[in-house]
């Protein structure tokens, strides 16, 4: 059997696109924090990532493709005119960032 162990990341999000001249907004952060809560912290939170979250059934949920599968949860539901770079921390000192 796997050894499941559990982690506690912190993710960093950035967003980058013109401001939009009527709000003074790259993105509204609401919306991002929304975002970041329905397609990461809901679906990852408490869970066995290989059991519970369909992407890793057949990937090894190493820090790199979490990451890169944060990206794309996000990354579908943004408009193209945005870039994003994800970055998540597994300690305070070791961290991957992905950016597509």
């Amino acid at each position: 059997y796997p050894n499941y162990h559990g982690h506690n990341y912190e993710l960093i999000v950035a967003v980058t696109g013109p401001i939009d001249p009527e709000t003074g907004f790259v993105i509204d952060l609401k919306v991002l924090k929304d975002l970041i809560k329905e397609e990461v912290e809901e679906p990852f939170d408490h869970k066995n990532l290989n059991l519970d979250v369909p992407e890793f059934s057949r990937l090894n949920p190493t820090a790199e493709n979490i990451c890169v599968v944060i990206y794309d949860r996000l990354k579908r539901h943004l408009s193209e005119t945005f870039k994003i770079e994800v970055t998540l921390y597994e300690t305070p000192r070791n961290s991957v960032t992905y950016s597509g």
